[in-house]
């Protein structure tokens, strides 16, 4: 049996099934996409957004406590897998934004996200990729996408399992697409499993790993994901046999 970490391809179907299953029951907009020509597919989920993008946008560059800004390649850090501590640090603003990125001295505008959820069979585990634009049809930039991070994620960038937000080409449209870098998915991801597997229970690996790193980019996940009463929405934290 491999580890209760690792994700292969068929395990990511069933749990990709399982998620469109409640994402119907709560029209939540998730849909399967499949390539033409080939037996690959990935999730996707478009959604409006009211964001504010920075006008001076502060970088870190990884290893440093610098606030220059990278070069173009430069990968950027994102948030931290602390998602009790992150998610309490929002909630306790005098004001909720419902959904509005707050960040002091920008100009808010209403963005579409489009998101896809494939997975890598180098890290064996789900990535996120997506993309944004403006109304008028325009895509951001690596230095807007970073900007509209909630500065409650920011904050504890030094110490982010996330690690990066880089731009990379779509491994299935082969389409300039902003991708959450899977490379410390198993970090975070371990306990949460190995808890699972622990305490007999079931989970779904795909809905788990998005509810921790979907917020970083706007992508929440609704309550109701985990509140469902569905015999169907779950998955072993094991393989079967």
């Amino acid at each position: 049996m491999s580890s209760c970490v690792a994700l292969d391809e068929e395990d990511f179907r069933r749990c990709c099934q399982i998620l469109l299953q409640q994402s119907e029951q709560l029209r939540d907009g998730w849909s399967w996409e499949a390539v033409q020509g080939s037996e690959e597919g990935y999730l996707k989920k478009t959604a409006l957004r009211s964001v504010v993008i920075d006008s001076s946008p502060v970088w870190y560059q990884e290893g440093s406590g610098s606030d220059s800004e990278p070069d173009k390649e430069q990968s950027v850090l994102v948030a931290s897998v602390d998602t009790d501590s992150i998610q309490g640090d929002i909630d306790d603003e005098a004001d909720e934004d419902d959904g509005v990125c707050t960040v002091s001295e920008g100009s808010s505008q209403v963005l579409q996200y489009e998101y896809h959820i494939l997975h890598s069979c180098s890290y064996s585990t789900p990535v996120l990729y997506f993309r944004a634009v403006t109304q008028e049809g325009r895509s951001l930039s690596l230095e807007e996408v970073w900007s509209s991070v909630h500065p409650n994620f920011r904050h504890r960038l030094q110490n982010s399992p996330l690690n990066t937000i880089t731009l990379q080409e779509h491994p299935l449209l082969g389409q300039p697409f902003f991708m959450l870098h899977p490379c410390r998915t198993e970090e975070f991801m371990r306990p949460v499993m190995q808890a699972a597997q622990d305490q007999h229970r079931t989970v779904n690996y795909v809905l788990s790993w998005l509810s921790v790193v979907g917020p970083v980019v706007g992508l929440d996940v609704p309550l109701k994901y985990s509140t469902q009463l569905n015999p169907a929405a779950s998955l072993s934290s094991t393989k079967p046999d």
